[in-house]
């Protein structure tokens, strides 16, 4: 305790966060100066890697995150198999950094998503939602010698929360204007968006997750092209949008559902991924990675044009005027492309142009989430999440 209490009152800290996405295509590893909590955080970025995963542990994650196809024994052993291998990973960074393990203070760690079960069912008279992320932070902890925070999602749940995203206060924390309305999209396997009007403050902050991200284009690459990705949208550029697939896709209900809302492989796995594979085989491979590409942007679009510029309008606020991109997609050159087409008359731009790196962005967030979490501060958006209130996240685990 004596060791938490020193830890709360440091007023600058070296953090470590670690991200492994829904796209599980490696360990996004940063290391930050930070200075200060709550709306005083400065933060200064270090260094940053990614380290890949072993061959065949994406897939091998990616079976077991399925109902059907998972076992409790790999899950199990999983749980303590990433945790050595983010231990690997901060390792490597300290050495990458030229820093001393020993002088880190603290590791915020969201851990890999195995299933998320926003949605409350029925289970012996009592409503059960559920999440699990695996990567146990008290193995971390101890492999590291670090004081470790994780399982970020849990607490808001606990309150009635959709557990995601959880993005949304790091960006109120860091990127706020007194003069423009912008928001922050980050594209990972799911895209999530947050709107921060002119002179935001916390209760003012709207997000969710728009729908899929990189997910759905990734998995039609690797049947279609056996490519882990399309590199800078390149596929994407040589197709044609085809307007049947998209009229298909726009059905999708999760479009039109009101926020607060979450979704994550559980929808748009392999068996919405084989849908469209089946019902539109007679279309060319490369107008299908076009369409879904544009479908990602579109599902952004929609979801604002759908609920938070009529909020703008309402509550008196400037039209959003910037829109700044994050996560692998932000590497796409074809979605920003499609996001500029749909978002006519707003600057969109990628987190570089707001002084942070797109691939660090949600690692940062998490080493900034775990700095919350010794400070005492709640850091979820209730009006986000669904939460029924504020409360501090994370579980804090000790070496």
């Amino acid at each position: 305790m004596k060791q938490l209490f020193e830890l709360s009152q440091k007023q600058r800290k070296l953090v470590i966060g670690l991200m492994s996405g829904t796209s599980v295509d490696g360990i996004d590893a940063v290391l930050i100066e930070i200075e200060g909590s709550g709306t005083t955080t400065r933060i200064r970025q270090i260094d940053f890697i990614t380290v890949p995963f072993p061959n065949g542990f994406k897939e091998f994650v990616l079976r077991n995150s399925q109902i059907g196809t998972s076992d409790v024994a790999d899950i199990t052993r999983l749980n303590f198999l990433l945790a050595q291998l983010y231990s690997k990973a901060v390792e490597a960074l300290c050495t990458h950094a030229n820093v001393a393990q020993e002088k880190v203070d603290l590791i915020g760690s969201h851990g890999q998503t195995i299933h998320h079960l926003p949605d409350s069912v029925d289970l012996f008279g009592e409503k059960v939602v559920a999440t699990l992320q695996i990567g146990d932070p008290s193995v971390l902890a101890k492999l590291t010698g670090i004081v470790t925070i994780g399982d970020f999602r849990v607490g808001d749940m606990a309150f009635g929360g959709q557990g995601a995203p959880l993005v949304p206060y790091f960006d109120y924390l860091l990127f706020r204007s007194e003069t423009v309305s912008r928001a922050l999209l980050n594209i990972g396997g799911i895209a999530n968006i947050t709107y921060l009007p002119e002179r935001c403050e916390g209760r003012d902050v709207l997000a969710f997750d728009t729908g899929p991200g990189n997910m759905v284009i990734d998995q039609i690459m690797k049947r279609l092209y056996d490519k882990e990705y399309d590199k800078d949208g390149q596929t994407a550029f040589a197709g044609t949008i085809r307007d049947e697939l998209t009229e298909y896709l726009m059905m999708d209900d999760y479009v039109i559902a009101r926020p607060p809302k979450s979704t994550g492989r559980e929808r748009y796995g392999s068996s919405y991924v084989s849908d469209i594979l089946t019902k539109f085989s007679n279309l060319a491979r490369e107008d299908l990675i076009a369409t879904v590409s544009d479908f990602t942007a579109k599902t952004v679009y929609e979801n604002f044009r759908r609920f938070l510029s009529p909020t703008a309008v309402q509550t008196g606020h400037a039209p959003l005027a910037e829109l700044f991109v994050s996560g692998g997609g932000a590497q796409n050159k074809f979605l920003l492309h499609s996001l500029g087409r749909y978002f006519a008359g707003t600057r969109v731009g990628v987190a570089e142009n707001l002084g942070i790196s797109s691939d660090a962005k949600e690692a940062i967030c998490f080493a900034v989430l775990a700095n919350e979490t010794v400070s005492g501060n709640a850091a979820n958006i209730p009006q986000v999440t669904g939460a029924s209130k504020a409360t501090v996240l994370g579980k804090i685990c000790l070496p």
